[in-house]
């Protein structure tokens, strides 16, 4: 059996890295299930952001993306503060949100056992919050670049708005 070389493992991981990050970074990025394990309570204003229907933009390796969702009151905290997904269960030991800035560093895992670290830095206000930030893939790795824009459209929710 031929052993590959380090280039071509190099090579190899970079390949795959390319092609999964800008995935990996939107849901890493965008808040879907509660917060798996133990963690600091987050100590959220009354309410940082406010209930409704959102577009939110999350952006890794040049490559975007853009949704809507439907926000109820009883999920903004999980929204705003969880930044967990259905695929990769998050959490964040820091977590400091306050007087318009927000900070999250914590680890992301998903149902096979990978493991990436994320931290994310931005401002918010009841309207509107932008996150920049990333994810390392691998220890020792360096941080891929990401970004995360929100903006809330309306107070009411269309007919046909998938919620959150």
């Amino acid at each position: 059996m031929r052993r590959s070389s380090a280039a071509e493992v190099h090579s190899m991981k970079m390949s795959v890295l390319l092609r999964t990050a800008p995935v990996l970074i939107g849901a890493l990025l965008m808040a879907g299930a509660p917060m798996a394990g133990p963690a600091a309570p987050v100590q959220l204003e009354s309410q940082p952001v406010l209930p409704g229907y959102w577009e939110y933009t999350t952006r890794a390796l040049g490559q975007g993306d853009t949704e809507t969702k439907c926000v109820r009151p009883s999920e903004i905290n999980r929204f705003f503060g969880g930044l967990s997904t259905r695929r990769w269960r998050c959490t964040y030991p820091v977590r400091q949100v306050g007087a318009g800035n927000a900070h999250f560093e914590g680890t992301c895992e998903d149902r096979k056992g990978r493991r990436v670290n994320v931290r994310l830095t931005g401002t918010y206000q009841q309207e509107s919050f932008r996150f920049r930030g990333g994810a390392q893939l691998a220890r020792g790795t360096p941080y891929i670049p990401a970004s995360i824009t929100a903006r809330r459209l309306a107070a009411q929710c269309p007919a046909n708005a998938e919620y959150f």
